[in-house]
């Protein structure tokens, strides 16, 4: 039944997602992630099927596209650049198999192509002979802006296709992109001007292609993967039948295409390929926000044809979203080994990256004030990777009336002291050595895997430990017995012994692990390896100023104030005493220089590879990484600077091109020979 609540979040949905819309495309100021946008739009849409009556012309649901920003000219597309139906999950990819099946009179028996799908820009290049005479973005669709100037910037895109007879036009579509590299120093860079940062990849990338300077845009070294060719010539040869086909005839042109597609038999392997790329995704040098599966016969394709919105023979299948929007019910604070507050949202539990998430950090007071974040608010959380989940954005348009603000406390919850925040520091804390939060914190960080790595010595044995006095400071651990443990309540003698014996095997931790575990504020694992290869010894390190920490390399201003700091607090240096009296090694073990021999030997030293059909034992990706791994370097054309050719079955116009130009060619089976031990 309808209610006048329904029909105002409706009206609620429709208006922010009309705003996203708006500022994505006509501002160029995105305010909403994709994975944000997706989940508002399907509930929208979930609501208006149920409740028919409440859609509207002007709902987004009933519009294709949007429109096209000022500032380039508008032009309509040669061909119409789709969008992507979007699928969340294996069981509606099947539905799209089952749907496009359906249109299908003869059983047919198909192959997919499953690519990447890359968190970037699409463009489409028009080339004339050969040359680049167009780019244009996606805009709606149906009309896109041209932005040919900024493209020429991108070094990936070819200004002329690597081909002695060119096609007489050519329609290339592609994805202009940012690597997380680049991104990185472009926001470091712009946090060094004082200029905001980018919020992520995608949005530095359409913000670069829409500068109204190409030098602007050529310094922000913009990269390109291009994923489809139409080829208008009826005289050309170059007519390929296939997804795949398509995907090798742009290498041959001179694209850059993502290495990591591949020609999937069935649904299994589609969704095999899915779950690979959704666990590895984030060792990629680019951001992925899902896969991308074409049919790959362009006959059956043709077939099909398409809906008013996405192409039936095509579709992206999302990785479970890294954000999404819940309700804010509740916020407390937790107090760190640092004695940092840090406020903490608790959630309606919300599926996020393939877990629920029902807690966030809210970093600090400012961060609050900033995000203008109010108890009972809809919020958008962001969970990357193994990261402690983040609020990142407040829905405000979705923000109840009973909405309240978050006061931080002004006495520590875990012992009372008055808290205080330093100046020129956004963090408040507590300041009180004897907190227990403090000296919990202390000891699961220096128990940690990274640190000692004591087994057994989790966060529920800390708690114990402290809660019962028997341990006071790290260096008690290091007196703990068998009997002290078998005192506490659910220890039995067993896993007594196991935690004593893993304290003592603690003891044989080099140095690095042992100055990284003593928590020394701004050192982390890997700042500790440098400084203990700097100051073999714990002495040496403490005598060591401010100027002598700064000249280590990777060593900057406030990781060598802190360390100086650390050492000059009277109780820091009773505990590195305590610590050696129980055996710890404060010193570095002396090492010696692997003889010669041992070197990895590199047969591929400055060789340029190209790789051409099936192989049968290796993917491309890892053929490459042998390559690599080898000294050798990997083109996507023949040319006459390339060394070898690595064919598989069915190596095509490649193999054809090295055959004339009298260039080397080797089988999967020799290649394997010669890199063997890599």
């Amino acid at each position: 039944m309808l209610t006048v609540n329904t029909e105002q979040w409706v009206n609620q949905l429709r208006r922010q997602l009309q705003r996203a819309n708006y500022a994505y495309y006509l501002q160029d100021n995105p305010i909403m992630e994709d994975e944000v946008y997706d989940r508002l739009y399907r509930e929208l849409q979930a609501l208006e099927e149920k409740y028919p009556e409440l859609i509207t012309p002007d709902s987004p649901t009933q519009r294709v596209g949007g429109g096209v920003s000022e500032g380039f000219a508008s032009v309509k597309h040669n061909i119409p650049l789709y969008s992507l139906e979007n699928a969340f999950d294996l069981s509606e990819l099947a539905q799209w198999v089952a749907r496009w099946q359906n249109q299908v009179s003869e059983e047919t028996t198909v192959n997919y192509v499953c690519e990447l799908k890359i968190d970037g820009n699409a463009l489409a290049l028009t080339y004339e002979n050969g040359i680049l005479v167009r780019g244009v973005t996606r805009g709606d669709g149906e009309t896109g802006e041209e932005i040919t100037n900024n493209v020429r910037t991108i070094r990936t895109i070819p200004l002329r296709l690597d081909l002695e007879n060119p096609p007489a036009r050519v329609e290339v579509r592609g994805e202009a992109f940012l690597p997380r590299k680049t991104f990185e120093k472009i926001n470091q860079a712009r946090s060094e001007n004082g200029e905001a940062r980018f919020a992520n990849p995608r949005n530095a990338t359409s913000g670069t292609l829409r500068q109204l300077d190409p030098k602007v845009v050529a310094k922000r070294q913009l990269d390109f993967f291009a994923y489809t060719l139409y080829v208008i010539d009826e005289n050309t040869t170059i007519n390929p039948k296939t997804q795949a086909e398509s995907l090798e005839s742009l290498q041959e042109m001179g694209f850059q295409v993502n290495p990591n597609h591949k020609i999937c038999q069935s649904l299994k392997q589609v969704g095999d390929y899915y779950q690979k790329w959704q666990e590895e995704r984030e060792k990629l040098p680019y951001e992925t926000d899902g896969v991308v599966i074409k049919i790959n016969s362009y006959a059956l394709q043709e077939k099909l044809g398409f809906t008013q919105k996405f192409p039936r023979w095509a579709i992206a299948l999302k990785f479970p979203a890294e954000e999404a929007p819940t309700k804010l019910k509740e916020i407390t604070v937790n107090v760190g080994r640092t004695g940092a507050v840090t406020p903490l949202a608790h959630l309606e539990p919300v599926s996020l990256a393939g877990t629920t998430v029902q807690r966030a950090t809210l970093h600090n007071t400012d961060f609050i004030n900033e995000l203008d974040v109010r108890i009972g608010d809809t919020v958008v959380v962001r969970k990357a990777g193994d990261i402690i989940p983040e609020i990142v954005r407040v829905l405000p348009e979705l923000r109840p009336e009973s909405a309240q603000p978050f006061i931080m406390p002004t006495e520590c919850p875990e012992c009372g002291s008055r808290l205080v925040r330093p100046e020129g520091e956004a963090v408040t804390r507590c300041v009180n050595v004897s907190c227990p939060a403090i000296l919990r914190g202390s000891l699961v960080h220096f128990a940690s895997r990274d640190a000692m790595d004591i087994n057994g010595l989790g966060e529920k044995m800390v708690e114990n430990l402290v809660s019962q006095g028997l341990v006071t400071s790290v260096a008690d651990l290091y007196h703990l017995t068998v009997e002290q443990l078998t005192q506490l309540e659910r220890v039995g003698k067993q896993s007594a012994s196991n935690l004593v014996s893993a304290i003592a095997q603690s003891k044989h931790q080099p140095w690095s692990r042992v100055l990284y575990g003593l928590g020394i504020r701004y050192v982390g694992k890997v700042n500790a390896e440098t400084l203990t290869e700097r100051f073999s010894t714990v002495e040496e390190l403490a005598r060591a100023s401010v100027e002598d920490l700064k000249a280590v390399e990777g060593i900057g201003e406030e990781i060598a104030r802190s360390v100086y700091q650390w050492f000059r607090i009277e109780a820091n240096q009773a505990l590195v005493k305590q610590l050696q009296e129980t055996g710890l090694n404060f010193q570095a073990e002396a090492t010696e220089t692997p003889p010669a021999e041992t070197t990895i030997a590199q047969p591929f030293a400055g060789k340029k590879f190209v790789l051409t059909g099936k192989l049968k034992h290796l993917t491309r990706s890892e053929a490459q990484q042998l390559i690599e791994r080898a000294g050798g370097k990997v083109s996507s054309s023949v040319s006459s600077k390339t060394d070898y050719v690595l064919v598989g079955d069915k190596g095509g116009s490649k193999q054809k091109k090295a055959q004339e130009l009298n260039i080397p060619q080797m089988t999967e089976d020799e290649f394997q020979a010669r890199t063997m031990g890599l």
